[in-house]
């Protein structure tokens, strides 16, 4: 469980390093609701050249957030932060891959390729791998929520299970729950994230 204690003073590169990793939390949850009002509004803009660079904008956004939060998490365990961090490369070759499918233009291939949602998985197991580290030091349940429905959800996008009506209710649900995680993650104390670094492998 995660440590409530101040076991040390925080020096100066704990605190930008909390603030970091909090920073990539707050941006991946805007990105994400901003990513669920565009498909909310998909019936608008599939002949849209414009919504194409603003999907590729957002995307790359949620990128470099998430892989903010990656790169700055505090993890007693290294093989841990290890494993993510080599999860977050392949979610980035993931997406040089979506980018050389569709030419430069990534919302062209998750609108006509239904395999695409499948190469955002990486990247979803990244976000949902820190929710569920702070839901299970912080009991913030919804984070194991997250973790779970993130990449089933993207699955059944690859499918073709799902309606656009289905899709937008499902990632308007995540947004939410991503946004309620975020509130109660960010507002507490700098050194619950730190914790006792005599503990740390």
């Amino acid at each position: 469980m995660g440590e409530k204690d101040l076991f040390q003073p925080l020096t100066r590169e704990d605190k930008i390093s909390v603030v970091l990793y909090r920073t990539g939390i707050v941006v991946s949850a805007v990105l994400i609701s901003i990513i669920a009002y565009m498909l909310f509004n998909a019936s608008h803009y599939q002949a849209d050249a414009a919504i194409s660079i603003k999907a590729n904008i957002v995307l790359i956004l949620l990128y470099v957030s998430v892989g903010t939060s990656v790169f700055f998490i505090h993890l007693y365990v290294s093989k841990f932060h290890n494993f993510l961090k080599k999860l977050y490369y392949i979610s980035i070759i993931s997406l040089i891959i979506l980018f050389v499918i569709g030419k430069g233009d990534v919302y062209w291939v998750l609108v006509n390729k239904a395999y695409s949602p499948l190469l955002l998985i990486p990247l979803s197991g990244c976000l949902g791998f820190i929710t569920a580290k702070e839901a299970f030091c912080f009991k913030l349940i919804e984070g194991y929520l997250l973790a779970l429905i993130m990449p089933i959800y993207l699955l059944l996008l690859s499918t073709g299970a799902m309606t656009i009506k289905a899709a937008s209710n499902w990632i308007l649900f995540i947004a939410v729950m991503l946004i309620l995680f975020t509130v109660r993650k960010v507002f507490m104390p700098m050194h619950y994230d730190i914790g006792d670094k005599s503990a740390y492998q």
